[in-house]
């Protein structure tokens, strides 16, 4: 098995449908944690989204086994048939993306999340769906439009000619539903906390600043409710900070939220954060609540 000092490093960001019970959260940390090879750099929870964005990397063998024992875990500990959360999610272990950082291609890593799917398939019984670079058809590409419908929706939509997973036939797991894997591009993910707790307001600027409404290009966005703070929140993906950044989309989202009457009184990154996404500042006029560029500016994870 390499290491990361042969220069090959990946970096694969699960989200997964657990955001409240601490318990399960460790134990799936834990099927990271004890992979030889990758090494845990992040992992935020959050309960009213009810999800945790979990950041390791290493050399791409690594990677593959941790992803594999991660979504093991996640089958047997998480039942979306109980999970209600603000976030979209289709399966336990919603999202596996793979970003090679060092000494590795976009073909080695979309063979990567290849290798990654099958597996997942044949050792965690969880049907799996090709996006981003791995996508298999140009409609599979963007990770909302496999997603729509959700859990609950999902045993129906594939059985539709078009939405047959990649690998799993189309049966979801009862429990675990189905997950997209893929190589992408890194993302920031950024949200906007506003000073209501209407959810309303925030998804009319969410619609506003989406490059899929007509807004921003490079930006994803949807408004959600954070009961424990009652606020609403402008949760984003930045899919490409070159394109729209940081600075551009908050002030984007400044002045939607003058319109309609309230303020953003805080905004947060969500896992780690490429040093170039920030800038020499590091996000100092962002407003940014509990930020640590230690612990969230990836290149000092990584060393």
């Amino acid at each position: 098995m390499g290491s990361a000092a042969d220069g090959r490093i990946v970096e694969c960001v699960p989200n997964v449908s657990e955001g409240r019970d601490p318990q399960v959260v460790e134990a799936l940390l834990g099927a990271v944690r004890g992979t030889r090879g990758a090494t845990l750099l992040d992992a935020s929870s959050d309960p009213s989204h009810h999800r945790t964005v979990i950041t390791f990397a290493g050399p791409p063998e690594a990677v593959e086994e941790a992803a594999v024992h991660l979504a093991r875990e996640a089958a047997v500990r998480i039942d979306l048939t109980r999970h209600r959360g603000e976030h979209p999610r289709m399966g336990a272990v919603d999202v596996i993306p793979l970003i090679p950082l060092r000494g590795v291609t976009v073909e080695e890593a979309v063979a990567l999340s290849r290798r990654v799917g099958e597996r997942v398939w044949a050792e965690a019984g969880i049907p799996v769906f090709l996006y981003e670079k791995s996508a298999t058809a140009p409609h599979r590409a963007n990770l909302a439009d496999i997603r729509r419908g959700q859990f609950e929706g999902m045993a129906a939509k594939v059985l539709e000619p078009e939405w047959e997973p990649d690998f799993g036939g189309r049966r979801i797991h009862p429990t675990a539903g189905v997950v997209a894997v893929g190589c992408r591009a890194p993302l920031v993910a950024f949200n906007a906390n506003l000073s209501t707790p209407d959810v309303a307001v925030a998804s009319r600027i969410a619609k506003a600043v989406r490059a899929s409404s007509g807004g921003l290009p490079c930006v994803k966005a949807l408004g959600v409710r954070l009961e424990e703070r009652d606020l609403a929140q402008v949760s984003m993906n930045l899919t490409d900070f070159a394109v729209t950044s940081l600075r551009t989309v908050l002030d984007a989202v400044r002045a939607e939220a003058e319109k309609e009457g309230v303020r953003v009184v805080g905004t947060e990154i969500v896992g780690l954060v490429p040093a170039a996404a920030l800038g020499p500042e590091e996000g100092r006029d962002l407003r940014l609540e509990a930020f640590d560029a230690d612990r969230q500016v990836l290149e000092r994870r990584l060393g």
